[in-house]
């Protein structure tokens, strides 16, 4: 947690934490992002899920499916599209380009770190 402190500080000021394990409902499945914050300055949610292991394309699958979600069932209509993060131990740079093919969120990856924006 201290890591992910300073990892927070470090994108900047601004983040009111929200939750966390974060329950949505799909269908009849529960759903749960690891951390919930809002961004005040940015006007979004910022969403992160915490991996253990390395990055693989469900990760990817999984935060796009909650990004989708709180795009259309949190944001209100002055919010900006949500933000989310996949913080994992390490990742395979072509497992992750291929999982990011055509995901309609715009996706970054940096040194262990999945992005999606």
């Amino acid at each position: 947690m201290t890591h992910l402190q300073s990892f927070l500080l470090e994108l900047g000021k601004g983040f009111a934490f929200i939750g966390r394990q974060y329950r949505i409902t799909l269908g009849n499945r529960n759903h749960y992002v690891d951390l919930v914050f809002y961004h005040r300055i940015l006007k979004c949610f910022v969403l992160i899920d915490l991996k253990r292991e390395e990055a693989n394309y469900q990760d990817v699958g999984q935060m796009n499916m909650y990004l989708g979600y709180f795009e259309s069932e949190e944001n209100t209509e002055s919010d900006n599209p949500p933000i989310g993060i996949v913080l994992a131990k390490e990742k395979d740079e072509l497992v992750i380009q291929y999982a990011m093919h055509n995901v309609s969120s715009q996706l970054f990856v940096q040194n262990g770190i999945a992005i999606v924006h």
